[in-house]
């Protein structure tokens, strides 16, 4: 081998070696900036979140005031109604009792309420997400230790 040979080969391989550790401190520093990236979009999409939650907890106290106010509303708009109905039924000579017409007023009031207490206690089941427990208990280790015995 010629001297000279050797020695241009030399400074290719050192040329060479010099363009893999740049080409790794690239990467590097790629992924560096890649990770503080990717930690900024985090710290951006738990801001957003964190945004998100407070209107909605603003959102949901303003419905329950307006749910509130409804429902008093509502309340004396029916209770207006009743009185309007027990007086019509006194003009018109049906009842002429006071305390059968307070009576009367009583009873509907009462029967509306058990109405609504069974519409309640019916859709009571629904809160206890019986198809997400359904669901868990599929999976859940126990259970899969059972089916296999």
């Amino acid at each position: 081998m010629d001297p000279s040979a050797i020695k241009n080969e030399a400074p290719e391989q050192a040329v060479a070696a010099d363009g893999q550790s740049e080409n790794d401190s690239g990467v590097a520093g790629d992924m560096q900036s890649l990770w503080h990236e990717l930690r900024e979009l985090n710290h951006m999409h738990f801001r957003l979140a964190a945004l998100e939650a407070q209107q909605a907890g603003n959102s949901l106290v303003v419905m329950i005031v307006a749910g509130i106010m409804a429902a008093v509303l509502l309340s004396v708009a029916w209770l207006g109604f009743l009185a309007a109905a027990l007086l019509a039924l006194s003009r018109y000579g049906i009842l002429a009792d006071n305390i059968l017409l307070i009576l009367l007023a009583v009873v509907l009031n009462l029967l509306l309420a058990l109405v609504l207490w069974g519409v309640i206690r019916s859709k009571g089941y629904d809160l206890r997400f019986p198809a997400t427990i359904r669901s868990l208990r599929s999976i859940s280790p126990a259970h899969q230790n059972k089916e296999e015995l």
